[in-house]
């Protein structure tokens, strides 16, 4: 009975591992070229250009509950309000690896300095 447990234990972890590294692999370069080239004209630095209050800060989306990896490729992918949806402009990968960006850089301030 103890070695069915393990056997069961290890065949649903080799399952859950795929999903939980998948946004493990995500490239940042990939994401600052992707968010430079697609996201910066509305969201330089961080901010946003249309609606104030609903930039990159890591406490905006917290509030907006957009910050998870999944909230972020949904918004990119989808749109909403004024958003555009860029699912048909950008690969997959493309568009994980800028919410891998965004977070990343919501983490760090969008370059502030602090001391």
């Amino acid at each position: 009975m103890k070695r069915f447990f393990v056997l069961i234990c290890c065949c649903l972890l080799s399952l859950l591992l795929p999903a939980a590294t998948a946004h493990a692999t995500v490239d940042l370069e990939l994401g600052a070229k992707t968010f430079k080239g697609n996201c910066v004209g509305c969201h330089i630095g961080g901010k946003n250009t249309l609606v104030a209050t609903k930039n990159l800060s890591l406490e905006a989306l917290h509030e907006y509950h957009m910050d998870t990896p999944e909230a972020i490729i949904a918004q990119v992918t989808n749109g909403k309000a004024a958003m555009p949806a860029f699912k048909s402009r950008l690969k997959p990968d493309e568009i994980e690896s800028v919410a891998a960006y965004v977070l990343d850089q919501a983490q760090k301030g969008w370059g502030k300095k602090t001391a």
